[in-house]
């Protein structure tokens, strides 16, 4: 399954910004954890998804639908200890999953590059990932996207809150890459839709 290595991990590079100071500050009313026990764990919990589905493309898949489902439940906390009402645009949101969301709940921040000219696409740069590390990916699980979980967390969460998203590991660290980069694209609007019980007869 998944083998256990340790190795270094790239220095983040300095950010600044009003999400980065809100983002510290969230941080620190964090209740934490010890890093490596987080690591393990989800590691454990990877591999158990691999003895059910057996099936890379299974266990991709099933890794997003767990993050999903983490994510329709996990904005609320956020939007709580955050105090972040509402962003004016999709260059907000990015902003914000980048040095708030991230921050708050893996302990990190990312860039935000690569922008479409419509402003409804960008990239997520992370340099560093607590989920991946002390990991490596034997030959047979090479298309694995271990941390999978993650897109599913962005587009569970996002869903909450009307945006409909494409989120993809485009670079991964544990495939060769020197560093892993989100592909995150606006699709739409969620439209709420009222159930029947509730419509008027």
């Amino acid at each position: 399954f998944i083998k256990i290595i340790n190795h270094s991990i790239m220095a983040q590079i300095p950010r600044s910004g009003s999400s980065q100071r809100l983002g510290d500050a969230v941080w620190i009313r964090m209740p934490k954890i010890n890093s490596e026990l987080f690591t393990l764990t989800y590691g454990s919990l990877v591999q158990q998804i691999i003895k059910d589905y057996e099936e890379v493309s299974l266990i991709n898949q099933q890794l997003e639908k767990l993050g999903h489902n983490i994510g329709i439940r996990l904005i609320d906390e956020f939007l709580a200890k955050s105090g972040i009402n509402n962003c004016s645009n999709f260059r907000d949101t990015a902003e914000i999953i980048s040095k708030v969301a991230f921050k708050m709940f893996l302990g990190i921040t990312a860039d935000v590059t690569s922008w479409n000219s419509e402003g409804t696409a960008c990239s997520l740069i992370l340099y560093e990932n607590p989920l991946s590390d002390f990991v490596e990916l034997p030959i047979q699980y090479s298309d694995l996207v271990y941390c999978n979980i993650l897109i599913g967390v962005i587009k569970g969460a996002l869903e909450m809150v009307q945006l409909q998203v494409d989120c993809k590991f485009v670079r991964d660290v544990l495939r060769g890459d020197e560093l892993s980069e989100i592909r995150l694209e606006l699709k739409g609007m969620v439209k709420n839709v009222m159930s029947d019980e509730y419509k008027e007869n």
